[in-house]
């Protein structure tokens, strides 16, 4: 790749257009709305041109207007690089300050083409989940990042770089926000129109903290939940048992991995042909068929044979669950759904009766019609859903906000005791699965190996394997080292598994005492040599304390909190961070999340070790207090063993009020 010429001065001379590059086959965002008056459109243009020197805007303004016309965003592809990004070796990147290295690698494998779902659009995952508004502040973020110092701070805007301010080197390297709305214009509709006019953007989770691995982590998450729905169910083994869901694209596109490791048969819809293409070709989907007899002969073939395998079925899902729901036998344990729905008319769900191709066209010709077919698809898949669960299938909402749409299309979803619109007749998977393992203080941690080498990423797994080994031994509750033994698995396996796509990355669920002994590790193997080059340690947004969302991370908070945000924007305060990222967005959606997230650089260093510690001391017992407040029982727990264990730390818990005390009440 040519790193050099990512950090040259964009303008002089001006690029040439990348037209080679753009015609190449790659998957691309579907059309834009653009709701914008006609002097709107021109602000759009004028918001873009503040970019460009003078002496270019002739010839820019009529190519950002026809991009505004012709996709409903301007992206200036013309600052698109001519070639296919790659997070390389850090020691290739070569910026002034080492952090800022990193930083660069990590946005560079956020945009690389494999891990990307969109890449020339600078979309990662979920449909709309950008890394940045548009290539000219691409450009200009690595530009200001290659020179800075560790006396500054990079500051962006919803993509947008403020500039490089004065700093120490304690502060982050840099501040990220995404969507920042006054609260009455973080409406979804609204949207739509910033995002059109350049001002602001849906960072997703980790696209807009530049902290994405590829599909692995949500391959993780989904194991996990996988696993314990099992349990949930009363199974040990998920050997010769279904699961169906649908999603191929993105982050959904981890789905047939996660179904294999588990051991069962994952069968998953997809609609868009390049997206199913892709994981078949990865290795990642086994097989696949349009023929949806050929679908049940095949479930029907491995139930028998007990045999873990991956089916894709090239259609709509809707097609998929109104014809299981036929068979008169109950041919499906368990069933999800990873589509977008958080962004369901815009590319997030595609209604059945018309083709991929018909629908990204409608979505934006005729949007009123393609919400009408989206609502009565989500009403019809749900009904075929109720028949198979009446036959004693398990399923929940993947915190997609699957069932929220389904609710909002009119299905009758709200349990009879509902106090609250987010009280669905099916649990969320962090009502019945997840949560409980975030209230424990277990969550995604991850770490990228900056050097790129496999060799170093396989020293790490092992050093995870000998501290989880230590802690599985300490005196924590069972259901604690039942999360250690689920995670040593994961790890060991992990390698076989293949799982790196884009940069050498790894991620498995762990608590505060394992990330502090993890950042430890980490740190005294880059000291020793052993491993080659920094290490980045993050976690996914979608995490213990990184997110505050009453359909999905904090849909088991039940004191009338959950539509609260204060943990998520306290966890921006992050002790000794390299950069820090705060989200509207995310998950569910626009106006219904806030989340952030964190990167931390690794180098070897004392200093280093001081940032880790301080830091995820800090991380993860924010939202195990805030669940412990809310009432959840393993969150005490946990957060009382923290207490004990951290010089300094001193947690408000609860005192439960008597049921039959408040029944005597009279108001």
């Amino acid at each position: 790749m040519h790193i050099p010429s990512l950090f040259v001065d964009p303008f002089s001379p001006l690029l040439e257009h990348p037209t080679e590059q753009r015609s190449k086959n790659v998957a691309h965002a579907p059309k834009r709305p653009c709701n914008l008056t006609q002097t709107e459109k021109m602000l759009a243009v004028r918001n873009a041109l503040r970019y460009i020197p003078k002496e270019h805007h002739a010839l820019l303004a009529r190519e950002f207007a026809e991009e505004l016309s012709t996709y409903g965003h301007i992206y200036g592809y013309r600052f698109m690089p001519n070639f296919d990004l790659f997070a390389p070796p850090v020691s290739e990147i070569g910026a002034t300050c080492e952090k800022a290295s990193a930083i660069i690698l990590m946005i560079l494998n956020n945009l690389d083409k494999r891990v990307a779902q969109f890449p020339q659009e600078l979309v990662t995952y979920g449909g709309n989940g950008q890394v940045f508004s548009n290539w000219i502040q691409f450009r200009l973020v690595l530009r200001y990042l290659y020179t800075m110092t560790d006396h500054q701070t990079l500051v962006l805007y919803s993509g947008h770089p403020l500039g490089l301010f004065p700093s120490t080197p304690d502060s982050p390297r840099m501040t990220v926000t995404n969507g920042m709305m006054i609260p009455s214009y973080s409406t979804k509709e609204l949207y739509d129109k910033y995002f059109a006019l350049g001002v602001t953007q849906y960072g997703q989770m980790t696209a807009g903290s530049f902290c994405y691995i590829g599909p692995q982590g949500i391959v993780h998450g989904t194991t996990i939940t996988v696993l314990n729905a099992g349990r949930r169910m009363g199974l040990d083994s998920l050997a010769g048992k279904v699961f169906v869901t649908a999603g191929l694209g993105g982050m959904s596109g981890a789905q047939p991995k996660a179904a294999k490791i588990a051991g069962c048969i994952g069968v998953i819809a997809e609609i868009s042909e390049t997206a199913l293409l892709k994981r078949h070709q990865q290795g990642w989907l086994d097989v696949y068929s349009k023929d949806l007899e050929e679908i049940v002969q095949w479930i029907k073939e491995y139930r028998e044979k007990k045999q873990a395998i991956s089916i894709g079925y090239l259609g709509n899902v809707v097609d998929l669950w109104e014809r299981l729901a036929e068979e008169p036998e109950c041919l499906v344990e368990l069933g999800s759904d990873q589509t977008s729905l958080h962004n369901p008319f815009l590319g997030g769900f595609y209604p059945a009766g018309i083709t991929f191709e018909e629908s990204n066209q409608m979505m934006t010709s005729d949007p009123t019609q393609f919400k009408k077919l989206v609502q009565n698809s989500l009403i019809r898949q749900i009904a075929a859903i109720d028949k198979i669960a009446a036959k004693g299938m398990y399923f929940w909402d993947y915190g997609n906000a699957f069932l929220l749409e389904c609710h909002r299309a009119g299905a009758n979803l709200l349990r009879e005791d509902a106090q609250d619109d987010k009280s669905f007749r099916y649990p969320s998977y962090m009502q019945d699965i997840m949560g409980d393992i975030f209230s424990m203080g277990f969550g995604p941690f991850r770490w990228v190996c900056t050097s790129g080498k496999p060799e170093d990423l396989r020293l790490t797994d092992q050093t995870a394997c000998k501290i989880i080994d230590e802690l599985k031994e300490t005196n924590v509750p069972e259901y604690v080292k039942q999360q250690y033994l689920d995670n040593k698995k994961w790890i060991e396996e992990a390698e076989k598994n293949e799982l790196v796509v884009g940069s050498q990355a790894r991620i498995l669920y762990s608590d505060r005492a394992g990330r502090i002994a993890l950042a430890a590790a980490f740190n005294d193997l880059v000291k020793s040599g052993k491993v080659s080059a920094p290490i980045v340690i993050s976690r996914d947004h979608h995490d213990v304390s990184g997110t505050d969302s009453p359909f999905r991370e904090t849909s088991n908070v039940y004191d009338g909190s959950a539509f609260t945000a204060d943990m998520a924007v306290q966890n921006y305060s992050f002790r000794g961070a390299t950069w820090v990222a705060l989200h509207n967005g995310g998950g569910v959606g626009w106006g219904d999340v806030i989340n952030g997230g964190f990167g931390l650089v690794l180098d070897g260093s004392s200093d280093a070790a001081r940032r880790a510690e301080g830091m995820l001391n800090w991380d993860v017992p924010n939202g195990v207090a805030r669940r412990s407040w809310s009432g959840n029982s393993k969150a005490q727990e946990a957060i009382r063993r923290a207490e004990q264990q951290v010089d300094g730390m001193k947690v408000t818990l609860p005192v439960e009020a008597d049921d039959e005390l408040l029944k005597t009440l009279k108001f």
